[in-house]
């Protein structure tokens, strides 16, 4: 894995000049430059170096003026098999940036960043702009620059089990009506299945706690009647479908994965964890009991005739403590159904009793301060939406913000 650097380019070689063509046209504007001040370096091999500058321009297109931005490389925030993740702070603002740095795989495709240019949600993690590199051994790299979040879901929950204590349930109805709100969007407006929902993917701002989606490298638009990869989604938060390997599955998975993490949230730790794709499907039959032959059929029809140890539900309030609220439970197992089309959409999911809390004006976070915008909705994100639905989802305090709604 090369370290970001500088890219001069002149050692664009003509494989990678070609690999350029063929990406976005509103890309080939974005060359990279060398710093007059240093000399461009390239590092190859592991050794992630800090410190380096990258400077890119943007603009220059449609009569606006070409800009030169600079970003000063100071430390990595994540590793995944996609490439390194980078914080860096622009030196003509001072903003701190994440930049996302993903080796070009002529033999993948690459929708990552087709995907991140359609969204625009106040709990999706937006791109700032983006730009090229390549290193001495001729790879192409896509670096992503995005908004940096210190915090993820993952990490607020080891937060909490560090102090041995619940995460309070302000919290899990602020993380998860969020997460259901980014669903809503991007499975509604965008038409896209993200495929990797995990509290790793789930970035928070620890004083507002604003929740955004990240991470769409496994996102896709899923087209009906074509096959899709069932290999996907970490193992935890994988659909129950694609462990029998369903290559015709819905956006249905994300709404499991996004159950499994409501049900960590309020467990302190995976509901799931199984440590193989079978084993997954044992811990999940555990909880659920055996799935009938029509819910095998809804998940996938190819599996009808496999034979499945008989084991009984095990009742949900029992799987979380005695006082846990019993919207929290039915919400759950709402979102935690075998068949894919029983599963509550991410709309329905926003409309649940366990969200009323949030939709209280006198609703404070523990420390007295106001909730962040949870109705700040967009035309686009309600457009198609039922009277009845949008009367539950917006309350009447918010109401005035979205007039366009006619409520």
């Amino acid at each position: 894995m090369a370290s970001v650097g500088v890219a001069p380019t002149s050692g664009l070689r003509e494989s990678s000049a070609a690999a350029v063509d063929k990406l976005p046209e509103e890309m080939n504007d974005m060359k990279i430059r060398d710093d007059k001040e240093m000399e461009a370096t390239i590092v190859d091999g592991n050794g992630t170096e800090t410190g380096h500058i990258i400077v890119t321009t943007i603009g220059g297109r449609n009569g606006q003026p070409k800009q030169t931005i600079s970003y000063m490389a100071e430390r990595v925030v994540g590793h995944g098999s996609f490439g390194v993740v980078f914080q860096a702070k622009c030196l003509e603002t001072g903003e701190t940036v994440a930049i996302k740095k993903v080796l070009q795989d002529k033999r993948y495709k690459n929708r990552e960043l087709q995907t991140m240019h359609l969204l625009d949600h106040p709990n999706v993690i937006a791109l700032k702009h983006c730009f090229f590199s390549t290193t001495e051994k001729d790879e192409l790299y896509l670096n992503l620059v995005l908004d940096y979040f210190p915090e993820t879901v993952h990490r607020v929950i080891k937060h909490y089990n560090k102090l041995n204590q619940r995460m309070p349930l302000i919290y899990v109805k602020l993380y998860t009506y969020q997460i259901f709100r980014a669903l809503s969007y991007i499975h509604h407006c965008i038409g896209v299945c993200h495929r990797d929902i995990k509290p790793q993917n789930l970035l928070v701002n620890p004083h507002t706690h604003q929740v955004k989606l990240c991470d769409f490298g496994s996102a896709k638009v899923l087209v009906k009647g074509e096959p899709n990869v069932s290999y996907i989604c970490s193992r935890y938060y994988r659909a129950p479908e694609l462990i029998f390997g369903a290559t015709e599955y819905t956006t249905a998975i994300d709404i499991w994965s996004a159950g499994c993490v409501l049900a960590e949230l309020l467990l302190g730790q995976p509901l799931f964890p199984g440590e193989s794709g079978v084993d997954q499907l044992v811990e999940i039959i555990k909880v659920l009991g055996t799935p009938t032959r029509e819910e095998i059929k809804c998940m996938n029809p190819n599996y009808t005739e496999f034979k499945f140890p008989q084991i009984k539900a095990h009742p949900w309030h029992k799987i979380f403590h005695r006082r846990m609220p019993p919207e929290a439970v039915d919400l759950v197992s709402r979102l935690l159904q075998y068949s894919p089309n029983l599963r509550c959409t991410a709309l329905d999911a926003l409309i649940h009793p366990f969200f009323d809390e949030l939709r209280d004006p006198n609703a404070r976070l523990p420390n007295g301060r106001f909730l962040l915008p949870l109705f700040n909705f967009k035309s686009h994100e309600l457009k198609g939406v039922p009277v009845e639905i949008l009367a539950k989802l917006i309350p009447e305090q918010a109401r005035k913000h979205c007039p366009f709604v006619g409520l």
